[in-house]
């Protein structure tokens, strides 16, 4: 199991001096979708400065670009793809989270059923761009507050169950979980399905351990009978070197104890 931090790439060098393994960055900042042209990406200079490896990105998709609703457009959606998804393999990042909930959330008075069925367009062609470079899409359920559309891991694993592709796969998250108050069946039906993984608690979305109210060791014994033994990432609202720390030693010691 490797232990990560989602973080902008000019605080690796602290994520680092805490102990932990990689970097999650951000697809805006490493891949960097609006910039079309090549030359002007900066991604590989970035890889060479961080001190730490870059395993995965979040934010796939931008708010700006929308997968749903009257202003969807799939053709402009593929070929973002198929830039973000060559990028982050030359970069040899092997998932990319998508949460997006700017991009998926449905408009006022929307149908959704219609909704649904652009979604699962998009699913599927994220997923033949994606595996044809060996990278992951990882599809994160949001909780209510922050996206009115797909706010469940058991939501998600019906559209990763119905796009049945190898590189679309669920990305599971303790603090949507929580907000959602899902029963962890529903983590134990996924847990097949699940490629990537992010964690906060509960209370302030603070790093695991730091609010003392959140126990992760239920759901670390269902990814662990699962053989889950990829990557971990904090996803929290405040990270420094001092919590960081803590955090990353309260982690290994929850799933050593699950």
């Amino acid at each position: 199991m490797q232990f990560g931090v989602c973080s902008p790439l000019d605080r690796a060098p602290v994520v680092k001096a805490a102990g932990w393994d990689y970097v999650e960055a951000g697809v805006p900042e490493l891949l960097q979708g609006t910039i079309v042209d090549d030359a002007q990406w900066s991604g590989e200079a970035l890889l060479k400065q961080s001190p730490l490896p870059i395993r995965a990105a979040y934010l796939l998709v931008p708010p700006t670009l929308k997968i749903v609703g009257p202003e969807a457009d799939l053709a402009a959606l593929k070929t973002y793809l198929r830039r973000i998804v060559s990028r982050a393999d030359r970069l040899d990042i092997r998932v990319l989270g998508f949460g997006s909930g700017g991009a998926r959330n449905v408009p006022d008075g929307f149908e959704r059923a219609r909704a649904r069925e652009q979604l699962l367009d998009f699913c599927r062609a994220a997923a033949s761009i994606a595996g044809e470079a060996n990278v992951v899409i990882a599809m994160e359920p949001l909780n209510r507050p922050e996206c009115n559309f797909v706010n469940t891991i058991a939501e998600v694993s019906a559209i990763v169950r119905e796009v049945n592709h190898p590189a679309f796969r669920a990305l599971l998250d303790t603090y949507h979980l929580w907000r959602e108050n899902e029963p962890l069946e529903n983590v134990a039906a996924a847990v097949s399905i699940i490629a990537h993984v992010h964690v906060s608690d509960l209370e302030n979305r603070t790093p695991p351990g730091e609010s003392g109210t959140s126990d992760y060791r239920p759901i670390f014994h269902l990814l662990k009978d699962a053989g889950y033994d990829k990557r971990m990432s904090v996803e929290s609202k405040s990270f420094d070197a001092e919590s960081g720390e803590r955090s990353l030693q309260f982690l290994k010691r929850q799933w050593n104890q699950a």
